[in-house]
């Protein structure tokens, strides 16, 4: 966040060039020593387009750490162990998950800082991160950076970033402890979306939240839609209340 706050923000309307592909001479390049978080919503699109349960996904392919000023739980893509520590998804033609590729690879060469307003609303900040070797900077394309947001996917994805992002902001401006359990809670809740629906099952979950039969039907088969239920619920188990979910009398 501090970097990207100490670079020059992207007025509405303004534009930037550039383009990505193989005819590119830094191709690949920008996909070597990263430190790159993944939001819940990234583990979930990557693991399925790998077709991989969570327990190997996270073992094979993420380093865990937490939030230092919140403790909630954030997963890091491992890279290889290779002296150019490569993300593990490259290869010489380029992405082999790319339809299902994180958020951060989908935005760059933005940069992409929110905040919440007074209404709770989510204020974007985008800046261009423009690094010596990248040469996608040399090509004609001209992009507003809604209409790059447009163009590479990023609509659910920053949609359920800016939802996790709004409950660790709620959760800061509390005097609350999240403790271990509810660390590990969350790791389950967010990142583990197949181990949480046996979890739900086993507790009855369903039956202690006002919940229509049609969308229980539906969080206990679409993974995005129990992904969306997870987070209303935590809002419920942290703060005693959710917008969108409340408790069975």
């Amino acid at each position: 966040m501090e970097y990207l706050e100490s670079l020059p923000q992207l007025a509405d309307g303004d534009t930037f060039k550039f383009a990505c592909h193989p005819g590119v001479s830094c191709f690949n390049a920008c996909c070597r020593d990263l430190n790159m978080p993944l939001s819940p919503y990234d583990v979930l699109r990557l693991r399925q387009g790998l077709g991989m349960d969570s327990t190997t996904f996270i073992k094979e392919h993420t380093v865990i750490e937490q939030y230092p000023n919140s403790g909630f739980p954030v997963l890091f893509l491992k890279m290889t162990d290779s002296i150019e520590q490569e993300c593990p998804f490259l290869s010489k033609e380029g992405c082999t998950v790319y339809e299902h590729r994180s958020a951060a690879c989908r935005t760059y060469p933005l940069g992409r800082a929110t905040h919440l307003a007074e209404d709770g609303s989510v204020i974007e900040q985008f800046v261009v991160v423009q690094e010596d070797h990248c040469k996608g900077f040399e090509e004609a394309n001209a992009w507003t950076a809604q209409e790059w947001l447009k163009d590479q996917g990023l609509e659910e994805y920053n949609y359920f970033a800016d939802r996790y992002m709004s409950i660790i902001s709620r959760f800061i401006d509390t005097d609350l402890e999240l403790t271990q359990k509810r660390v590990q809670m969350a790791l389950l809740a967010f990142y583990q979306l197949d181990h949480f629906k046996g979890f739900m099952e086993d507790m009855d979950l369903m039956d202690r939240v006002n919940v229509p039969q049609e969308r229980r039907e539906k969080i206990m088969t679409d993974e995005k839609e129990r992904l969306l239920f997870a987070m209303e619920w935590m809002e419920l188990i942290l703060f005693g209340n959710s917008t969108t979910l409340s408790h069975t009398a």
